[in-house]
């Protein structure tokens, strides 16, 4: 079981279940339920239409950037052009995690996993200086239990920390920096000047790090002995063989140089040093046996790395949600559901609630509702979707007559005492569909 350390935003459940969950609270009569249904529908379709401009804009400004781009603008972007569309892309992806209630890592907590493994038992590093925008956001921080397999048989329980949601953006920078550093372009996991999006699931904390494209992985200081203790004790035995050979060829080596008295003190016959054959057949089978010995240590090293990328492979592989284009998509789709979710709840509880509640007091509701009906405990954002209900603006029409002349209103508004009051619902739906007949005239967009 997964055991939740601390309260966030993000409400886990779909809007539509949480529309039912209002309307089988028993507050509302068939006839306000009806109406509220006819709300919360509207409400979903024009936020919907405003989120769909943004993602617009993202796959406008993100062109030049996209490593995956199987389209090209008809025009290159300009030096100024090129910063702006760059910064249009990385605000938009900020702004819409924040939407979404994700959280921002700080960069401490990669720089952490680095010094530290989780799963995969790697030395990683990350050059952070490869970057000219970094972001990483996550949500869903929780500790759980999972059993390893540690010797044959011997499985070990190990608790871990886990983030459920994790969103990454790197801004590789250009080519000219990379190859100031004398690295060949070609031979990146990456396109310098591209923007990569990463969008994973059940990562856990410490293997941050092995998300990046330029993570460079090496064995341990523990693989390493346990790789090089076998390996020097199959060599004592093979140099101890080819001792005989060894110091017949070093013999030949110094009689060329005429050490003679060096020659004398090695105690090798002389019928073996004048002859040739001797010598040649030494140092072929001392290379022989030298080089067999390289070959097989240096392929034990490629098959020890080959199984460290497959962990890492299999690690990751199952656990990618999408990439580059594909996360915009699901991003936006995320935080339009918050957004509603959130102005729904807003709105059901100041109508239902039978006293007037300041903003603090309607955050308490919320939350207590929401542990209360679905056992969950959240830290709902109480100002945003405030701030979403008091911006949607427009006219209640009873007749054509008074379509110019009526005034347009909040849904919401607060008292000289600062509590909090909504249209009731026939108004607020009335406004709500105003303002979706009128949504192609409005200039805003959702960030």
């Amino acid at each position: 079981m997964a055991v939740y350390e601390n309260r966030e935003a993000f409400i886990p459940y779909r809007r539509t279940d949480i529309i039912k969950l209002c309307l089988q609270d028993g507050q509302l009569n068939a006839a306000d339920a009806e109406k509220f249904l006819d709300f919360c529908q509207i409400l979903s379709a024009y936020y919907h239409f405003r989120f769909h401009k943004t993602l617009e804009i993202i796959k406008d400004n993100y062109v030049p950037f996209n490593p995956n781009g199987d389209v090209q603008p008809l025009t290159q972007p300009t030096f100024d052009q090129y910063d702006e569309m760059e910064s249009k892309v990385v605000d938009a992806f900020n702004h819409i995690l924040e939407r979404a209630n994700y959280i921002l890592l700080p960069e401490s907590i990669v720089q952490q996993a680095l010094g530290n493994k989780s799963l995969i038992d790697l030395k990683t590093d990350v050059d952070f200086e490869d970057f000219e925008h970094f972001c990483c956001y996550s949500q869903g921080d929780i500790d759980t239990k999972i059993s390893r397999k540690k010797f044959f048989f011997w499985q070990e329980e190990k608790t871990i920390n886990i983030l459920e949601r994790i969103v990454l953006l790197i801004k590789f920078k250009e080519a000219a920096y990379f190859r100031a550093k004398k690295v060949k372009i070609e031979n990146l996991n990456f396109t310098p000047g591209k923007i990569y999006v990463y969008f994973y699931k059940n990562i856990p904390k410490l293997d941050i790090d092995l998300l990046f494209p330029n993570v460079v992985t090496s064995m341990t200081w523990k693989d390493r002995l346990l790789f090089g203790i076998p390996a020097i004790g199959a060599a004592v035995p093979l140099v101890l063989k080819a001792l005989p050979n060894l110091l017949l060829l070093i013999t030949a080596i110094l009689l060329v140089f005429n050490a003679s008295s060096l020659v004398e003190s090695l105690d090798v016959e002389q019928d073996k040093i004048r002859n040739v054959m001797p010598i040649l057949v030494a140092t072929l089978s001392l290379g022989i046996a030298l080089g067999g010995f390289a070959f097989k240590q240096y392929t034990n090293y490629k098959n020890k790395k080959i199984k460290f990328q497959k962990d890492v492979t299999d690690t990751l592989f199952f656990k990618n949600l999408a990439n580059n284009a594909s996360v915009f998509q699901m991003l936006i789709d995320i935080a339009e559901e918050e957004e509603c979710k959130e102005i729904i709840l807003v709105y059901y509880h100041l109508l239902t609630s039978p006293t007037p509640l300041n903003p603090k007091q309607l955050d308490s509701r919320i939350e207590t509702w929401m542990e209360r009906k679905l056992g969950i405990r959240i830290n709902f954002d109480i100002h945003g979707p405030l701030n979403n209900l008091e911006d949607i603006r427009g006219k209640v029409i009873t007749n054509a007559e008074q379509a110019d002349i009526a005034p347009e209103m909040p849904l919401l508004t607060y008292d000289n005492e600062g509590f909090c009051h909504v249209l009731p619902l026939e108004d607020a739906r009335a406004v709500i569909d105003y303002v979706w007949d009128n949504a192609f005239l409005y200039n805003g967009i959702a960030f």
